[in-house]
């Protein structure tokens, strides 16, 4: 994923890859995903994870007009940039995954299911299955938080760069949480990853364009001293 705005090429290297199902079939060797209900991902890195998500979004709102911790390295705009972008992300890959016709893995017939294998994309043919399954929304809960990057890194380059790491290392342990489980495939978690990316680039491009971000880089100084 490129600064410039992210091309999509390596997800749809993945995607043509036929390495989903593989990586499904290592994880099921019987079958069945044997730990789709174990608590550590069922309820730790899904339910817990998913609380923990929106007290950050809650964080961030509230930080618009009382700013705590690292927000207040922020000026008002690039806070409000940060919060556009988790909730543009998270609006359009939930968007997309309602009316998607893929169905989770877990639901393929290969795993105990009555679904068949389809390619992602093709809406206009369904598989057999309840569909609703990519992009992968929970992993979501880590990747729409990359517009942190995006907000410090004019002002705070090194909080720049904790943010993109905490960003999309929590959406990689989401997504693999969740593969895991059956509930999906790794290009479903890639495709989650980059289209939080590029809401994120698409938001800070806008912002750019309309001067939110005239504050000097010196205000991250000040707000330390």
């Amino acid at each position: 994923m490129a600064l410039d705005g992210g091309r999509a090429g390596p997800v749809l290297a993945w995607e043509v890859s036929g390495w989903d199902l593989a990586l499904a079939r290592l994880m099921a060797p019987q079958g069945t995903f044997a730990w789709r209900e174990h608590w550590l991902l069922a309820l730790l890195l899904h339910d817990d994870a998913r609380r923990l998500a929106w007290v950050v979004v809650a964080w961030l709102a509230l930080g618009l007009r009382w700013p705590t911790g690292i927000l207040r390295r922020l000026p008002p705009a690039a806070r409000l940039q940060w919060l556009t972008s988790v909730f543009l992300g998270l609006l359009l890959v939930n968007l997309l995954k309602h009316f998607s016709r893929t169905s989770c893995p877990w639901d393929l017939s290969e795993f105990g299911g009555h679904a068949y294998y389809l390619g992602h994309w093709l809406w206009r043919s369904g598989d057999g299955g309840p569909g609703s399954c990519v992009p992968a929304g929970h992993a979501g809960a880590g990747f729409a938080f990359v517009g942190g990057f995006f907000a410090f890194r004019r002002h705070t380059p090194r909080l720049a760069l904790g943010c993109l790491a905490a960003a999309m290392g929590s959406g990689v342990v989401l997504g693999l949480a969740q593969q895991l489980r059956g509930a999906h495939f790794m290009s479903h978690t890639l495709w989650t990853a980059w289209l939080c990316w590029f809401v994120a680039w698409t938001v800070d491009a806008a912002a750019r364009r309309a001067g939110w971000q005239s504050e000097p880089v010196i205000l991250a100084s000040h707000a330390i001293s």
